[in-house]
C-alpha cells in the first residue's frame, strides 16, 4: 500500500481483515506528512470505525439563500467525523494485529515493474535507500495531472475549529450546507458548521468553482460567515484546515501497470458532483479485498456508469450557470426523503429512485446539458496545487474572533 491516507488506510483495513499480508508505505514525519485531515460520511450504526469517530449527528439542516431552513432525519444513517489521526490509530492497530501486516515510514521515489511484481523504491527517514517487493502495489499519491475532461470544477474550502464564549452550538444539528453566503460567478458557495460542543465547531467556507482562492480570501469569507451570518460573537480560532478537491467528470485509470494499481481519489473514487469520497473508499476497498480472496484483482470504480453520466451533467449545468446551485441542492433536499437522497449522493440508489429524484431537478436544463455533453471535447484543465492545499495553524496563529471581524472588515 503506497500512502497511509484514508485510501491507504481504509484497504488496509479491509485486508487486514480479511487476513491478507498487508504492507502500508507511509511518509515519515516532516515536510512530506500532510497535517491532521477531517473526513465526513453518513453510514448506519453501528459503523466500522465507531471506535475512532470524533463527532457525529442524528439530523442535518440546509439553509436556503433567502434564510429558509430544511431540517431532515435521515435515520436510519447518521453523519460522522472522522480525524485523520485517530484513524491512522485504529488501522494501524488493526493490522499489527495481522501475523503479516507491517507499517514502514519512508518516502516513495518510484514504483517500477519487475518480472516478479512491482517494485517500491523508498527513502527511509535516515536518508538511506531501500526496495520492497511485492506481487501488488495499490498506490493512493495524488496524480502528476489529472485526465483529460470536459467539465472540472474544484471543491475549496478552509475551515476554523473555533470556540466561542457561549454556547452558540446545537451538538445533535449539523449544518450541512447553508447557502446565505456571496456566490461565486460559476459553481456555487456555501458555509458548513458541524457542532462538537456547545461552544465549539468546526466552520468552514466552501466553493464549487474553477479557480482556488488564496488565505486571505478564504478568512474573510470566513470572517463573514462566522460574524453577519451564523452571529458567533467572540470566538478563538483553536486550528485550520485547508482543502481542494477535484470535481471533474475526466476518466481515471486504476490500472498503471501489471500488478500496480491506483486507489482513492487517483483512482476515480471522488463523487464528481459531490466531493464526497470517504463511503466510495469503503465500498472500494472491499471491493478489492473480496476479489483478493476469491483469486481476482481488479480495482473497480466505486461509481458506476450512471451516476458518473448524472454528475457529468449536473458539473456541465453548473459550470453553465444552467441550474443555480444553491437552488438545485435545497430543492432536493426540501423534495427528496433524506435517507434515500444521502444514498444518491453516495451513489447507492436504483435506477428508479434515480428516476424520480431526476424529476424533481430543473428538468429542461438538465436535458439541455445532456444533449449537448456527447459533443463537447476532453482537455487538460490546470491542476491545484493538492499536496500544499491544507494546513494547520500554529499556536501562535491563534486570534480572537474580534480580530478576526477587524481583519475581515479590511478584506472587504
Amino acid at each position: 500500500m503506497v500512502g497511509g491516507g484514508a485510501a491507504g488506510l481504509s484497504l488496509a483495513h479491509r485486508l487486514a481483515e480479511s487476513g491478507a499480508a498487508v504492507t502500508v508505505v507511509d511518509a515519515p514525519d516532516g515536510p512530506l506528512r500532510p497535517p491532521e485531515r477531517t473526513w465526513c460520511y453518513w453510514e448506519r450504526d453501528p459503523g466500522d470505525f465507531d471506535e475512532a469517530v470524533h463527532a457525529s449527528w442524528p439530523l442535518l439542516r440546509i439553509h436556503a439563500a433567502d434564510g429558509a431552513e430544511v431540517t431532515v432525519d435521515p435515520a436510519p444513517l447518521r453523519y460522522r467525523m472522522l480525524r485523520s489521526t485517530a484513524f491512522e490509530r485504529l488501522v494501524h492497530a488493526r493490522v499489527a494485529r495481522t501475523p503479516s501486516g507491517r507499517i514502514v515510514r519512508a518516502t516513495v521515489d518510484a514504483v517500477r515493474a519487475a518480472a516478479d511484481g512491482p517494485e517500491v523504491h523508498c527513502t527511509g527517514p535516515d536518508g538511506r535507500t531501500f526496495t520492497l517487493s511485492a506481487r501488488y502495489v495499490f498506490d493512493s499519491r495524488p496524480l502528476p495531472a489529472l485526465p483529460p475532461a470536459r467539465t472540472q470544477l474544484l471543491q475549496h474550502f478552509r475551515g476554523w475549529f473555533v470556540r466561542t464564549d457561549s454556547d452558540r452550538f446545537d451538538p445533535a444539528v449539523a449544518d450541512l450546507m447553508d447557502f446565505r453566503v456571496p456566490q461565486p460567478r460559476h459553481g456555487l458557495a456555501f458555509g458548513y458548521a458541524l457542532p462538537l460542543a456547545p461552544d465549539r465547531a468546526l466552520v468552514e467556507y466552501t466553493e464549487f468553482s474553477r479557480a482556488l482562492l488564496d488565505t486571505e480570501r478564504y478568512d474573510a469569507a470566513l470572517t463573514a460567515y462566522s460574524r453577519d451570518v451564523l452571529r458567533l460573537g467572540t470566538f478563538t480560532v483553536e486550528s485550520a484546515e485547508q482543502g481542494v478537491i477535484p470535481m471533474t467528470d475526466a476518466r481515471f485509470e486504476r490500472r498503471v501497470g501489471p500488478g500496480h494499481f491506483r486507489i482513492g481519489t487517483a483512482g476515480g473514487a471522488t463523487r464528481p458532483a459531490t466531493g464526497y469520497t470517504f463511503a466510495a473508499l469503503q465500498r472500494q476497498s472491499r471491493a478489492v479485498a473480496a476479489g483478493l480472496r476469491d483469486g481476482r484483482v481488479h480495482v473497480p470504480s466505486p461509481h458506476g456508469a450512471r451516476a458518473r453520466a448524472m454528475d457529468a451533467v449536473l458539473l456541465r449545468a453548473l459550470d453553465t450557470g444552467r441550474v443555480d446551485g444553491p437552488g438545485f441542492f435545497t430543492d432536493l433536499f426540501r423534495r427528496v426523503p433524506p435517507e434515500r437522497l444521502l444514498r444518491f449522493l453516495d451513489g447507492d440508489t436504483t435506477p428508479w429512485e434515480e428516476w424520480g429524484i431526476g424529476l424533481r431537478t430543473p428538468i429542461g436544463p438538465m436535458l439541455r446539458t445532456a444533449v449537448e455533453l456527447p459533443f463537447l471535447p476532453r482537455r487538460r484543465h490546470p491542476v491545484p496545487r493538492m499536496g500544499e492545499s491544507r494546513r494547520r495553524t500554529s499556536e501562535n496563529d491563534r486570534r480572537t474572533g474580534e480580530s478576526h471581524h477587524r481583519m475581515g472588515e479590511n478584506h472587504r
